[in-house]
């Protein structure tokens, strides 16, 4: 039944998780704001880093965090410093390297941190990481943090799941350090609204993932953007690559991408709580409709914009929440599109990987350091 896959418990407890997040985080929030604190006003720059999805998660914060004390923060996956860290760091680089890491033991993820080490002058870590038994959890040094999220985090199928959620939310978290106490209620907002979400729209996802549609693409603006590159992999990687995936700006689709859409398309709007962004999103949502046929159209919102969808996802959350918490509120329409459509296709949701491409942590990365 789908009730006893572990992706599904996973999607499900997010709204759950987060609140466990958030404690840990308040909890800690002296040796945290110390933390930063010491080295932000040492001048050093901040890097958001992972692999595949958990570079995905500082793709969709670079722009989010424009007014927390991470503003300017770069997002430079692992797997591009590894091959040649030279591009970004020299020994006059003062470099706090935040990492995003599921299980802690990805060669990309140890060789980043390792590369990064040799090439900059000065270098400290946060590592945000779901498994305390990883290599990276096991770190010590003065310029080490290490932020271990519940362990249900930890997530067991192929999937990131609750690990992405959880650790984009807990780098913002971090980021609001100082402001963590009244933040809370955003997070307490957040976390229901989705899981009033999740109960209301599961049944109409798992009906649409019955249509027959080979390619899907996935739009949205400034932190929507990176959500919509993580929304893309989820529903690829759980259906073994049978559903080819695409994502893009809104406005920069027009610029060629736009050739993708067929009639065997579904398109999923990630739609901009700002009503000055959302009148680019508008436009283009209209003009796909008027020139272009589809199999689907998902709309995922705060509120109904009103354009003609097969699904319309309404999230329900006030539009003053920042954009660095209430990105994160998109992302569970793609999970469980993935996953009712692996399902659907007669996969397992939870190891979808027939071909063995890809497994729960990469192997065969030979570090050349």
């Amino acid at each position: 039944m789908t009730q006893d896959l572990h992706t599904y418990k996973e999607i499900k407890q997010q709204p759950k998780v987060w609140l466990e997040a958030c404690e840990i985080i308040l909890k800690r929030k002296n040796e945290i704001k110390t933390f930063i604190d010491k080295h932000i006003s040492e001048g050093f720059e901040i890097v958001m880093t992972g692999a595949g999805t958990s570079a995905y998660i500082g793709d969709a914060l670079e722009p989010a965090l424009f007014d927390t004390r991470f503003r300017g923060a770069r997002a430079i996956a692992t797997t591009d410093i590894l091959t040649a860290p030279e591009f970004y760091f020299d020994k006059s680089s003062k470099v706090m390297l935040i990492s995003f890491a599921r299980s802690g033991n990805s060669p990309e993820s140890i060789g980043a941190v390792k590369a990064v080490e040799a090439t900059a002058g000065k270098v400290a870590h946060i590592f945000i990481t779901c498994n305390a038994e990883g290599e990276l959890a096991k770190r010590k040094g003065d310029n080490v943090l290490c932020i271990l999220l519940p362990p249900e985090t930890n997530d067991l199928s192929l999937a990131m799941t609750s690990s992405y959620s959880t650790m984009l939310l807990s780098c913002s978290m971090i980021a609001n350090i100082d402001n963590l106490e009244t933040h809370k209620t955003y997070i307490r907002t957040l976390s229901e609204c989705v899981r009033n979400a999740m109960e209301k729209y599961e049944n109409d996802i798992e009906q649409l993932t019955r249509r027959d549609f080979k390619r899907a693409i996935f739009l949205g603006s400034g932190p929507l953007q990176g959500v919509a590159e993580e929304s893309r992999l989820k529903l690829q990687e759980l259906t073994d690559g049978a559903v080819m995936c695409a994502f893009d700006s809104f406005l920069g689709f027009r610029h060629g991408p736009k050739a993708l859409v067929n009639p065997e398309s579904l398109m999923v709007y990630l739609m901009s709580p700002k009503e000055k962004i959302r009148r680019y999103e508008l436009d283009l949502i209209r003009q796909i409709q008027a020139n272009n046929t589809v199999k689907a159209s998902v709309v995922v919102c705060l509120k109904d914009p009103g354009v003609p969808a097969d699904l319309c996802v309404e999230l329900g959350f006030d539009e003053d929440i920042p954009a660095c918490y209430g990105c994160v509120a998109y992302v569970f329409t793609a999970q469980m599109l993935g996953m009712f459509k692996s399902i659907n296709s007669g996969l397992c949701p939870d190891s979808p990987s027939v071909s063995g491409n890809i497994s729960r942590v990469v192997e065969g990365v030979t570090l050349y350091i």
